[in-house]
Parts: structure tokens; sequence; C-alpha cells
């Protein structure tokens, strides 16, 4: 399919979209959380893409948030429709685990879409926050939550309160991100993790991912019940008598999904 903000490719069982914008920092309009939706869809139908990596072109910004010209024209009750907020709970509860390759900026909406994926990684010269309240707003598609939760309640207020921007580098050391790397090397990087995971059970990576999102707002006992309930699938799972037989044969598993 062509589209106008999104550049979308797929190589090696790795789909790829790209926000297209970069005259505008990659800025994340309608339009643009529209077309991330379709290719989302497109690409859960394939079979042949087992991981979904996010990226911005260019070198300065992966998004720079939201697009501030239709920001400033929102209404109270634009701003209880779904949008951003919709879609970044798709990414978050897609089948299919999802990286984030934050090269640049990554700032507001941008910040809160890298917080949906599964896995983050950053080039060195990247940039990350939630400035929103600098706007007279606050983050409003996931930010108080996702953060919060990545990094602690401590930390994520203090972010969110005072607006601070904070390098590649803060952002690896309080687990915001995974690991920060060269420019040149980000994409290999984030390639890296998806080669890693797309040759686990698809079908196993779905009900984890499941566990640890659902698991994380429970207590512990219903969330024990939860991954009890995710493993008993699995355990009758077609992929789960071929990796068990694949590890026994000494060979390379065949997973299906089933």
């Amino acid at each position: 399919m062509d589209f106008n903000n999104i550049l979308v490719r797929a190589e090696e069982g790795i789909g790829f979209i790209i926000i297209n914008r970069p005259e505008l920092r990659n800025a994340l309009n309608i339009n643009t959380l529209l077309e991330i939706e379709t290719a989302l869809d497109k690409m859960r139908d394939d079979e042949d893409i087992r991981v979904i990596i996010f990226s911005g072109a260019g070198e300065k910004s992966f998004a720079a948030g939201a697009d501030i010209s239709q920001l400033s024209k929102r209404t109270m009750i634009d701003a209880l429709k779904p949008n951003m907020t919709a879609t970044y709970r798709k990414i978050e509860d897609y089948e299919k685990p999802t990286i984030a390759a934050i090269n640049g900026y990554a700032l507001g909406g941008g910040l809160e879409l890298a917080l949906a994926c599964d896995i983050r990684v950053a080039s060195l010269n990247a940039k990350v926050g939630l400035p929103e309240v600098g706007l007279g707003i606050m983050p409003g598609a996931g930010g108080t939550q996702r953060l919060s939760r990545i990094i602690g309640k401590g930390k994520a207020m203090e972010l969110i309160l005072t607006g601070d921007i904070i390098t590649a580098a803060e952002a690896e050391r309080l687990n915001l991100i995974s690991k920060a790397v060269p420019q040149e090397e980000l994409i290999e990087t984030a390639k890296g993790y998806a080669r890693r995971i797309s040759v686990k059970g698809p079908l196993a990576l779905r009900m984890a991912k499941a566990a640890v999102n659902r698991g994380a707002d429970m207590e512990m006992e219903t969330a024990l019940y939860l991954e009890k309930l995710a493993q008993t699938i699995l355990i009758g799972s077609e992929d789960k008598l071929e990796g068990t037989q694949a590890f026994l044969e000494k060979r390379t598993p065949q997973f299906k999904g089933k």
C-alpha cells in the first residue's frame, strides 16, 4: 500500500514502520496515526512478519510529538476522542513484538509511542522527554501511566512535572531504553533484537506479552493465575510439541503459531 506519512517495508521477517515527515521532525498528526494503524493491520495478517520495528526518517527525530498546528485547534470534545491513545494501545496489545528504534528526538507523543513498544533502543544523539506541561497540557496518550510503570513513580513524576528532556545515556541508566548505540548502529541493533525474537514461538511471544502487560496491573495472586492460564494454552499447542521435539532432536524448531 502507498502511504503519505509513513514508509513501510519488510525484510528478513521484520516489518518496518518509518514515520516519514522529516521536514516537521516527524510530528504525529491524525493521518499519520491512521496510517500506522492500517500498516499494523496489514502486517498482522502477514505470517512472514514476526517483529515490527518503528523508527523515524532521517537522523534528527524519531517523532517530535503531536503536530502542534493541529493540537492548538483541538477542543475538550476532541480530547475525549481515542486518536493517539487508541493507536498506542493497539501497539501495546499488538500480537507481534514491537521495537522502537529511537533516532533523535522522541518528545511528547513520540516518546509515548516508544513507551507503547515492547523494547526501546536509541542512538546516542537521541533525546527523550514529555514536555507537555510547557504547553499548558499534560501527557495524554499513556505517558503518565507507562513511564511510571517502566522507570518508577518518583523519577517519572520528576520528568513529567519539569518537562525535562534527557539524553539517551540517561534514558539507558533509568532503564527507559534497553541500549544506547551510535547512530550508524541503531537499526542493526534493533534488527539484532528482532532476529533473536523472530525465531521464538509466535504463540509463546503473544502469551508472554499478554501476561506481562496485563499482570502488571493486577495483584500478585491474580497475575500468577493469568500466567498459569497462558502457560496452559501453550502446553496444549503444536508449537510446544515442535519446540520440545526440536530441542531433543538438536535441530531448529519450525514454529507455526498454533
